[in-house]
């Protein structure tokens, strides 16, 4: 069901990751983003699901959550690795037709599917571990040195996180309008790809027409509470950094850098 999607929601808790810092859990969540990409080989890819793994244990967050968030991307990450397994060259080891399959490429198919795994159950634990509030008052944190630049920080961080905490809403939204739609008639899962293209139409015109109305509702009701942006406003909790963040900041740049170390080995070199 599409209700299964948990992406962009916050999952209460009191683990060592849902007390760090927004700010901490931000930068190291693009320095993570950074350390797969600058990984090369399957041994650094193995270290790197490791300290996944040890991080997921450490949130506390249930393992079924973190496989949801993959399901949106489970297509694309099939036809990656088809694309990548078939379309690279080198010495092949099994020759189809026009297909052909090279030691390269099965490699390359491997890390990309790894690559993308990553990259989202990583980021799922940003917003499985914070609260839209809280991650708006870190990513305005870390844009504000740009406001003397003129650049709109505590704007641009509100609109991130109301697209966020939006996509649960919109997610439910979209199974109670499928739902209605199937009973009354309405199929969305047999025929070919027109005719289920055909199909969405009774669901995308109910969906724009709610989500514009839902988005009027809410600028008004912004409105109606005199908001005006980020001037002059005060937070009830000021965010700062403690031991434990710095903690986090260590162990985090050791095990990123034994992961980018060993993933510069020649060994199975990409």
């Amino acid at each position: 069901m599409i209700t299964d999607i948990t992406l962009g929601q916050y999952i209460p808790g009191n683990s060592i990751l849902h007390r760090l810092d927004p700010r901490t859990k931000i930068l190291l969540t693009f320095a993570f983003i950074a350390v797969v990409f600058i990984t090369e080989n399957i041994i650094g890819y193995v270290l790197i699901g490791f300290l996944l793994a040890l991080l997921i244990k450490m949130s506390g967050i249930p393992f079924k959550f973190i496989l949801k968030s993959l399901k949106p991307i489970y297509f694309f990450v099939i036809f990656t690795a088809l694309l990548n397994l078939f379309m690279t060259g080198g010495k092949y080891i099994v020759s189809f037709g026009i297909f052909h399959i090279s030691r390269e490429g099965i490699i390359l198919a491997a890390t990309m599917a790894l690559r993308l795994i990553f990259l989202v159950a990583g980021t799922s634990l940003l917003t499985y571990t914070t609260s839209p509030i809280v991650l708006t008052d870190g990513i305005e944190a870390l844009l504000k040195p740009l406001e003397k630049i003129k650049f709109p920080a505590h704007e641009l961080a509100m609109m991130m996180t109301i697209a966020l905490r939006f996509i649960p809403t919109i997610i439910e939204e979209t199974d109670k309008i499928m739902k209605a739609q199937s009973a009354r008639g309405a199929d969305f899962d047999t025929g070919g790809l027109i005719k289920k293209a055909k199909a969405m139409i009774p669901l995308l015109i109910p969906l724009f027409i709610s989500s514009f109305r839902r988005a009027d509702e809410l600028a008004l009701a912004m409105e109606c509470r005199g908001y005006h942006g980020g001037e002059g406003r005060t937070k009830l909790k000021e965010l700062r950094f403690k031991k434990l963040d710095l903690t986090a900041f260590l162990v985090f740049t050791l095990l990123a850098a034994l992961c980018i170390f060993v993933g510069k080995f020649n060994l199975f070199y990409i």
